[in-house]
This record gives structure tokens, sequence and C-alpha cells, in this order.
């Protein structure tokens, strides 16, 4: 490819990414918000976050996990959070010995109780797994937030109206995946910000 034409992707990559960010600002500010009130609720009352995602999601599940337990940008307390793609002998054993698509449903199960928060990612809304966690989160009582992309896929019907849809409103997966990120780094900001405060500017 000509350097100059290799340039301009480079670049469009780059302006699409912001568009659609602007773009998206005002669509996604309520859900977002919903969802810092679910998860500071949840974990002033005891509870934990689970978060599952396949591929990127997967990687996604993982940075929440971390900023939560260890730290956004503020020094705080431990919030207790698990990623559930990171056990690779329990995704290996339940994926072998009963199905791929059980591989978060069965850690739900085990380690989901009343009041906890899952997040499940999937930037098709389509993921048979993380749909199969979802349905276990319902039936125990736990809140679901969603993060999506494409319109919400099959996950949306799926949802109750005390769950909340964050749902990306673009096709392409790398784009859906960028603002998942960004809406990572909000949660974990605006969790802070209600649980400390403002920060001091001195």
């Amino acid at each position: 490819m000509i350097p100059a034409m290799l340039e301009q992707r480079i670049q469009q990559q780059f302006f699409d990414s912001a568009d659609l960010k602007y773009a998206a600002a005002e669509t996604l500010t309520r859900p977002i918000a919903d969802a810092v009130h679910a998860l500071v609720g949840c974990v002033t009352a005891g509870g934990k976050v689970l978060i599952c995602g396949n591929g990127g999601s997967a990687a996604d599940a993982q940075h929440f996990a971390a900023e939560f337990v260890g730290r956004f940008e503020r020094e705080r307390p431990p919030l207790a959070a698990i990623a559930l793609t990171t056990d690779t002998s329990i995704l290996t054993a339940v994926g072998n010995d009963y199905d791929f698509n059980q591989i978060f449903s069965k850690q739900v199960q085990a380690l989901g109780s009343p009041g906890d928060v899952l997040i499940a990612i999937s930037t098709s809304g389509n993921s048979a797994n993380v749909m199969a966690a979802v349905a276990v989160a319902k039936a125990k009582e736990m809140t679901v937030i969603a993060l999506t992309g494409r319109g919400g896929g099959r996950m949306r019907e799926h949802l109750a109206e005390t769950d909340v849809h964050i749902c990306v409103p673009h096709e392409r997966t790398a784009r859906i995946q960028e603002v998942h990120l960004l809406t990572i780094h909000c949660l974990c900001d605006a969790v802070d910000l209600q649980l400390m405060g403002e920060q001091d500017s001195a």
C-alpha cells in the first residue's frame, strides 16, 4: 500500500472512533449512570461484580476487574470483582465435560448471590455463553449490566427493566469495543466519585 494511503487509512480510524464517541455520548450517558448506581448499590451492600465476555470482551472483563480490585485513578479500598474469563482449568473443564456455552453460567451459578451484579459483554449481543450467564444471573436475583452493540442482538430480549443495557450504536466490532473500553473507564471513575466524593484539586 502506498505510504500516503496507509497514513490516510490510519487517520480515518481515529476520525471514525472519535465520531462514534461524540455520537454515542448523549445516547449512552443515562444507561451508564444507571449502571453506576447499580454497581454502587452492589458494592456498598457487600456484594460483588462478576464479568464475562469472549475474545476482546474477555480482555475488557479482566480490565474491569483489575480496576475494581486494584484501583482506577484514586487510592481506595479494593472492590469485589471477578472476571469469569481467567481460570483456564474451569474454562477447559466445563467446555470439555459439558459445553462451551456453559463456561460462564456454571461460574455464575457457583459464585453469584442475590444482589450481585453481572456485567455481560458481547459486541453482537448474541454470544450464547454470555446469554446463558445472563439467564442464571436473573434466576439468582442478580442485576445484569449488558454491554453490547449492533442493536443489542438477542440479549436485549433477556433483560428486565431492572437491568441496564449499554448498547453502542454501531455495527463494526472494533468501534464497539473502543466505546466499551471508554464505558468501563466511565463506570470506574463514577463509582469512585460516588464512593469518595470529588477529588481535591490541590
